[in-house]
């Protein structure tokens, strides 16, 4: 009996790909040192029962319709799957499959990184000195805004969400929450017009959908306490990046932190020049282990669907 075949858009870390060697399947790579674009898998997925792909990947209509009928699943190893097409993905009765639970404390912990870094103005401290424009220490300089008993709002409340608020309870911090739907839990606030207006620092833990998309924009920010702090550690687009640049230019905000970009791995240039501004490329799930299990678990799925079951991380088709 012929292998089944799974094509793997990039290389993924050490052991990541162990449950589909373990099996004895099929598994086409890229070349070393390349990935495969978009043409390229349209071009490859036929006749492959699997796709492992990534969050960079857009997983179309092309690359479902070239894949079928033997393509069967879709493993992103990601936790956003917005880059796959779930309406073409269920017509053509192809499972889809992402990576929660296992990136939730590492990611949790990049977004307090972010937290501590904007509200203390570290990287500007950082690049002050490496620069030679620190001349000593001096009362009035480099000043910045505490976090303990600060007030922290949680836009979102899944596991990363939760996660956050766990390392805030830490610092003595009040944490409010909002979501779609009430939680039953302590700090639950009904709207985020009244989060945005309590908190002192803002984080954003939501997927991007075309509800959330642009979610956060200048009404939201100017809803904002004067010299609060937002970050955002969830997907680009949510935040309207030039209404938050003109809220950073005018001070209403103190500061805020990125780890997302609307375009990425464009960068709006007027991010660059934001003051009291920290970005990082996309790095809250980048540490060996967390980056070997996410790519562990999208391996596994696409074995458990091959072999006839349901993964734990089936995402839903749309409704």
């Amino acid at each position: 009996m012929t292998a089944p075949r799974v094509l793997v858009t990039r290389h993924l870390p050490e052991g990541g790909l162990d449950p589909l060697i373990d099996a004895g399947y099929d598994i086409t790579l890229p070349v070393p040192g390349e990935t495969l674009s978009h043409d390229d898998v349209v071009a490859l997925i036929p006749g492959h029962a699997g796709l492992v792909c990534d969050l960079t990947d857009l997983t179309d209509a092309a690359v479902i319709e070239a894949g079928a009928p033997t393509l069967r699943i879709v493993a992103t190893v990601s936790v956003g799957f917005d880059k796959i097409d779930r309406v073409a993905a269920a017509a053509h009765d192809v499972a889809v499959t992402n990576t929660p639970g296992v990136l939730d404390e590492t990611t949790a912990d990049l977004a307090f990184l972010l937290i501590l870094t904007a509200a203390r103005r570290s990287s500007g401290a950082e690049a002050d000195l490496r620069a030679g424009r620190w001349t000593g220490w001096a009362i009035d300089d480099h000043l910045g805004t505490d976090v303990h008993g600060a007030t922290l709002g949680v836009v979102g409340f899944g596991r990363i969400g939760r996660a956050v608020a766990r390392r805030a309870e830490g610092f003595g911090m009040t944490v409010l929450h909002s979501t779609r739907r009430p939680t039953g839990i302590a700090g639950y606030v009904d709207s985020l017009d009244e989060l945005l207006e309590r908190a002192d620092i803002v984080s954003l833990h939501i997927p991007l959908t075309p509800e959330t998309r642009g979610l956060i924009g200048a009404k939201q920010i100017a809803r904002m306490k004067e010299g609060s702090v937002l970050i955002n550690t969830a997907r680009g687009p949510i935040v309207d990046e030039d209404a938050l640049v003109d809220a950073l230019e005018s001070g209403h905000l103190f500061a805020a932190g990125l780890d997302v970009f609307d375009g990425e791995p464009a960068l709006n240039p007027r991010l660059l020049t934001a003051p009291n501004l920290t970005i990082l490329p996309h790095i809250g799930s980048a540490t060996h282990a967390t980056r070997r299990n996410m790519a562990q678990m999208s391996s596994a799925s696409v074995v458990t669907v091959l072999q006839g079951g349901t993964p734990d991380n089936l995402v839903p088709p749309p409704l």
